[in-house]
């Protein structure tokens, strides 16, 4: 009769080690089960994508499973990363995501669904990119500075274009609003591309694009760049001088992508998503696609990527609120 308790601890005990043995295994087999899907927020064409397609293949070959990208634009990367958010935290449903999603919109668009900071489990960080202030070929503003003379002279007539509401070229164009005092009007569109082909359609006269996407056009003389976003000159576009250089005091705004699993994803399979990736940007010919990318790579670990959100968080919080800021 008292061997009976310690049938039921031991019993007790085994139940425990059994409900724990599926998200050990889950993490143990990942990723063998299934294909990956990669969610990009964006329309294609645009730096996320082309960012997206690349790891996706390499990622592949590295894991030794398929990934697929799957384009889910809209809300300035809302409604993308909404739906990762809301995905099995089993390691096969990932986010790229950007200074948008994690950085600008929690702030801009308060009423979003998801919590950029407790509803994701921050991966890696793939680089930062500078935008830049494009005008169409047709348009006869040479310089920043004859853009923002215009802009004061003509209150809201000028337009600027972005890739979505919240996007790092929709708060460039913000900030420079700011440290100019000329006042433009923004028109978000559903990606890169459609901002780009307006601009040089001449339905929008500029738009601030990352300087990867603008780069061909700006080369073949169907946009104009005047000046880049970040503190010091961009390798994509060597010759176009920075913001500061062009005579705005401050500015500084750099765009940022990175990859994203749902909370609660077993920190086995972020770790082993994290060693993949840092492994796949070191190989010496995805370095130079990225530099090729305009993008700037620095080693970290999950940690060290949760720490930098929580910065750029309150950075953009603090910035929309001085502008007082509202979606529109």
């Amino acid at each position: 009769m008292k061997a009976f308790p310690l049938l039921r601890h031991v019993s007790a005990v085994l139940a425990l080690a059994a409900l724990g043995a599926p998200a050990a295994n889950a993490a143990d087999d990942w990723p063998r089960a299934k294909a990956i899907t990669l969610v990009v927020p964006f329309a294609a064409g645009g730096t996320s994508d082309i960012l997206g397609r690349m790891i996706a293949q390499e990622l592949g070959s590295t894991l030794s499973q398929t990934v697929v990208v799957e384009n889910k634009g809209g809300a300035g990367g809302v409604l993308g990363a909404d739906a990762v958010a809301r995905a099995k935290p089993d390691g096969y449903t990932l986010l790229l995501g950007t200074i948008a999603t994690h950085a600008i919109n929690p702030s801009l668009l308060p009423g979003i669904n998801y919590n950029a900071a407790k509803d994701f489990a921050p991966v890696i960080l793939l680089g930062s990119i500078s935008n830049v202030l494009l005008v169409g070929a047709g348009q006869p503003y040479k310089s920043v500075q004859e853009v923002v003379a215009a802009a004061k002279a003509n209150p809201e007539t000028i337009a600027f274009g972005s890739a979505g509401q919240g996007t790092s070229q929709h708060l460039s164009g913000e900030v420079f609003k700011q440290l100019t005092g000329a006042h433009l009007t923004h028109v978000p569109y559903r990606g890169s591309a459609p901002a780009i082909q307006d601009l040089i359609g001449g339905q929008i006269p500029s738009s601030f694009e990352t300087a990867l996407v603008a780069l061909p056009y700006v080369q073949s003389g169907k946009v104009r760049a005047l000046a880049v976003t970040s503190a010091k000159r961009t390798a994509v576009l060597p010759d176009v001088p920075t913001m500061q250089e062009a005579g705005v005091s401050g500015f500084d705004v750099s765009s940022w992508q990175a990859i994203y699993a749902p909370a609660n994803t077993p920190s086995a399979v972020v770790d082993k998503l994290n060693k993949a990736i840092a492994g796949i940007v070191a190989k010496p010919e995805v370095s130079a696609k990225m530099q090729g990318l305009g993008l700037a790579y620095t080693p970290n670990s999950p940690a060290e990527f949760a720490s930098f959100q929580a910065g750029e968080q309150s950075k953009w919080a603090k910035i929309i609120a001085d502008g007082k800021l509202k979606a529109q």
